[in-house]
């Protein structure tokens, strides 16, 4: 073969050193993230979408073809994709495919062809293209490709150049979007597509990373996907989950705190310390709870205290995720042709937290998706769900910016039912369109009001910061406690009754009717009837209610409609 020529056999270890280069870089991507929040998942969605196509990929025999290699990253990597980097990412891959598929050989001027295709194909996937994204860096790629097509002559030179160019662009992001410069990162989906390609032009000039996508054997309950096995018990380096909370019996000042937060630090990770006048809540990572205790004792006495063994704990969730993937498999099975006759009209609805489900449920929900904000369901999540409805016309309420791509992608996918993705942004959004549902009124009525409600309900999601950063003007600071609105950070501070109160203040106007508050699983009962007292006094026009939501991760999620 050629020094310039691409045969199956290296496309398939190129492309499979991208992925496994992709999983490597994970953590570091999601770090990315503009916003601080735990949940930044860039780097973890585009991961899961490669490896999806990974595995498709490593199952095929040795002898495989382009065209079987094609339809194997196309389909793996458009069923398994992730949030809208990793619906980009697929994309990519698909019109890439398309372009090489019917061909037994790779040379420069095809390779130039599919860049170009591979990018007109992302950016109509998108509706409103924006750029400083993952879109800019392959653009400027493609445009390089073509530049140089014709010129080129050896294939090594070519890649070399066109990342090059790649990287030029991932760092101009921040010039493209100011949020970006204020935050002082580039775009975690253009780092995330670099770390694709580096992969893959490492194994073209033979520097193959230790692979690892090989299909199980058995395909009964003992298969787990290659994203669930990435993480060994032997990985987790501080094995205890230590919680607790210190009733103060002397001062607390700024300096303590620090003092605090170094020592903890110093005998783990993870570290979460929210200190208030009375208390002081912690929550660390670490080999040595005792001595995370004894520490704590010297402030007060103690109270709510936990440990968790996170190893013991990661073995049981593989174990039961192993039984929840068989089980999905047989119900995937029977889902594909079921019986009787069709409903008129289905629901699905994206959720997060137990009681955000029942609430869904409650408003006639036929299938709920464990997913949101942590985790990004799949278009594979989606089609299964769209196939268990079994109605003639299937709503999907995303419920997260991140997800509505990866309907639209399954709507697209799906020929025997109408399927309507209605655009909403959050959880609140979702129920208000559920509440405005009309079984009298058909698809194209309901998406209409659907829409025109949603888009009266304003969202205001708490949590608190995991980095130092900068963003829409504010300082903020690891642990700081913050609340992020429909376009941004509302408030930032210490406490997170007056970070809501802050937030509330700047959304509330004089249209406002409700204020709505769903406390998430790490906020108590008692917390959320003093929040709603507060909030009964502040607005006291407005009617206040609140729900059991339930979410990991955020202490509360807030609507003003």
């Amino acid at each position: 073969m050629s020094a310039n020529i691409i045969d199956a056999q290296m496309l398939r270890r190129m492309f499979l050193s991208g992925a496994k280069n992709l999983e490597l870089q994970k953590e570091w991507i999601n770090q990315l993230n503009v916003f601080p929040v735990p949940d930044g998942d860039t780097g973890t969605n585009m991961t899961l979408t490669i490896m999806s196509a990974a595995q498709e990929v490593s199952a095929l025999p040795a002898d495989a073809g382009i065209e079987m290699l094609s339809k194997a990253i196309s389909g793996g990597s458009l069923r398994g994709a992730r949030g809208n980097s990793g619906v980009i990412l697929s994309q990519l891959f698909r019109g890439f495919t398309k372009e090489i598929r019917e061909y037994r050989e790779l040379d420069i001027p095809i390779i130039a062809s599919a860049m170009e295709r591979a990018v007109e194909t992302a950016y109509k996937a998108v509706m409103k293209p924006k750029e400083g994204t993952i879109l800019t860096v392959a653009r400027a790629m493609s445009e390089k490709g073509s530049q140089i097509r014709d010129q080129a002559e050896d294939l090594g030179v070519f890649f070399e150049e066109i990342l090059a160019e790649g990287q030029a662009a991932l760092e101009r992001t921040p010039e493209l979007l100011p949020v970006l410069k204020e935050a002082g990162v580039v775009d975690s989906g253009g780092e995330g597509l670099m770390a694709v390609l580096r992969g893959c032009f490492n194994a073209y000039l033979g520097k193959e990373l230790e692979l690892s996508f090989e299909t199980p054997v058995s395909q009964g309950a003992a298969q787990t996907s290659a994203a669930h096995k990435e993480i060994s018990t032997d990985e987790i380096k501080f094995g205890y989950c230590t919680e607790f909370i210190i009733n103060l019996e002397k001062p607390f000042p700024e300096e303590e705190e620090r003092q605090m937060k170094a020592y903890l630090t110093s005998i783990g990770d993870s570290l979460v310390l929210v200190a208030d006048e009375d208390i002081v809540k912690i929550h660390v990572h670490t080999n040595h709870p005792g001595l995370a205790f004894e520490k704590g004792l010297e402030y007060g006495n103690l109270c709510r205290m936990k440990i968790d063994n996170m190893r013991i704990e990661h073995q049981e969730k593989l174990f039961k995720e192993a039984e929840m993937q068989a089980a999905r498999k047989e119900e995937e099975a029977s889902a594909a042709a079921p019986e009787g006759p069709r409903s008129k009209n289905g629901f699905i609805s994206v959720t997060i937290g137990e009681g955000m489900s029942e609430i869904f449920r409650g408003l006639g929900v036929n299938v709920l998706i464990e997913g949101g904000q942590t985790m990004n369901p799949s278009t594979d999540d989606m089609l299964s769900a769209i196939r268990e409805v079994h109605a003639e016309n299937v709503f999907i309420l995303p419920n997260n910016k991140n997800v509505i791509l990866a309907a639209n992608q399954a709507k697209d996918l799906v020929e025997d039912c109408n399927v309507v993705v209605v655009p909403t942004k959050t959880v609140p959004q979702g129920i208000t369109a559920m509440i405005a549902y009309n079984p009298d009124k058909s698809p194209e009525e309901n998406i209409k009001v659907m829409s025109e409600e949603i888009a009266l309900v304003h969202t205001i999601e708490v949590t608190y910061s995991v980095r130092d950063t900068k963003i829409d003007g504010k300082e903020i600071h690891t642990n700081d406690i913050m609340a992020i609105g429909d376009d941004g950070i509302l408030a930032v501070g210490s406490d997170v009754k007056e970070v809501i109160l802050q937030a509330l203040e700047a959304v509330v106007d004089e249209e406002s009717e409700l204020i709505s508050v769903y406390n998430g699983m790490d906020y108590s009962e008692e917390d959320t009837e003093e929040l709603v007292g507060l909030l009964e006094e502040k607005f006291p026009e407005l009617d206040v209610e609140s729900n059991f939501g339930g979410q990991p991760i955020y202490y509360c999620i807030l609507s003003v409609e």
